[in-house]
Formats: C-alpha cells, structure tokens, sequence
C-alpha cells in the first residue's frame, strides 16, 4: 500500500510539473517571459530553502561579477549580491539540476529551442544590494537563451522591496515588478528583455539560472571551464 501510494504521488508531481511547463511554453511562445507565482514544487523550494539558509550560515557566498572566464570581473557598481554556483555535489542542488532538466526536455520538445545545457547558481541580497538593469545576453554575441529564476522568500511584502524588474524592450522605463515570494518562478528569454533587481530591505534569496545553446567550435569549448 505504501508503494501505490508513493507512486501516486510521484505521478501527481509529474502531471503538476506537465502542466506548470506547458503554461511557461505558452507564456514564452506568445509574449516571451512567464511568471508563475507560488509555482516550484514544495519540496523542491523547501529543500533549496534550507540550503541557501545553511550557506548563509557557513558564510560560503562569494561577491557576484559579470562576465565569465577571463572577462570575468567582480563591480558592486553594477550588482551587489553574493552567489554560489550549483555543480550537484549537494542533495538540494542535484534536485534542482534534475528538476530544470525536466523542464528543458519539455520545452526543447514543445518549443524546438535547442535547450543543450544549464548553469545556475544561488543568490543572496542582502539589505541594500541590488543588481542594476542589464541583458542576460546580448543578441548574437553569447548562447544564453533562456533564463529562469525562483524565489525563496516566505511572507515577503511590497514594503519589502527586492523586486525583479522585466523590461519589454530598451524604451520600457516602467517594467514590469515581480515580487520575489517564494515559490515564484520567473522564465524568460535572455536576448529579449533587459532586467534589474531593485534594493531590498531584508535578505532575499533565490536561485538563477540559464539554459545555453552549444555553440563549441572545434577546439573552443563553451560554455568554458
């Protein structure tokens, strides 16, 4: 009994998971971005939950930067936050690693986009930080393609602030604000909207990641070690 009641559980998550992705394909075939609140499976977001809390607790965040290998530099004029890269050596970020896998398999199937490969990372802002307005990638120039954030933030309020601001284009200057509640899952695609990430005032956390295209050539292997 306890085995055809786990099994049914795990089928409810499937058929929960299906349904969550075929409304972010729909979202990004007919306006580019979804933003899904209260969205990522609870066991999945209490499991990251804890661990970002754990890294907090262990100091193992290092100061964000921009750019990767040796254009890789570390600027609190742009962004302030504090990160730590997921590689699936813990039980919370080999979930999340197998959960975006999931995603990326029905989208490559729904959408046709070529989804090859995923990095992420946690985030923590502290009070104050912030993340000034920027692309993900720049059209024709990086293989980012699509971005995906969730949120880890119970009871957090509009006074709170923190909020993640989607841009439509480079005239928008109003956006549109997200509030980083937790279980909110943002997906957008990277070359297609500028984005910041206004000042909170307590610690927000959440996770970020990106699906890349494969764009290695030879003996250029990218994305690169």
């Amino acid at each position: 009994m306890d085995a055809i009641l786990s099994l049914r559980r795990s089928d409810d998550g499937n058929n929960n998971d299906e349904t969550l992705f075929a409304r972010i394909a729909e979202d990004l075939l007919q306006r580019g971005y979804s933003i899904q609140p209260a969205a990522l499976p609870e066991h999945l977001a209490s499991t990251l939950y804890a661990h970002q809390h754990y890294l907090a607790k262990e100091d193992a965040y290092e100061d964000a930067g921009i750019g990767r290998g040796g254009d890789y530099v570390k600027t609190e004029f742009i962004r302030s936050d504090e990160i730590r890269w997921i590689t699936g050596e813990t039980d919370a970020g080999q979930q999340w690693i197998e959960w975006t896998a999931t995603l990326q398999e029905f989208l490559n199937r729904r959408l046709f986009l070529g989804l090859f490969s995923f990095e992420s990372h946690f985030a923590h802002y502290a009070p104050g930080a912030f993340y000034k307005r920027h692309y993900d990638a720049f059209r024709g120039e990086a293989n980012r393609v699509l971005s995906v954030v969730a949120y880890l933030n119970p009871g957090w309020g509009h006074t709170d602030g923190g909020e993640l601001v989607l841009y439509r284009d480079d005239d928008d200057i109003e956006g549109i604000k997200v509030v980083p509640l937790y279980g909110t899952l943002v997906v957008f695609l990277s070359e297609e909207f500028p984005h910041e990430v206004l000042p909170a005032k307590r610690d927000r956390y959440s996770v970020a990641g990106w699906y890349r295209v494969n764009t290695s050539i030879g003996n250029k292997i990218d994305p690169p070690l």
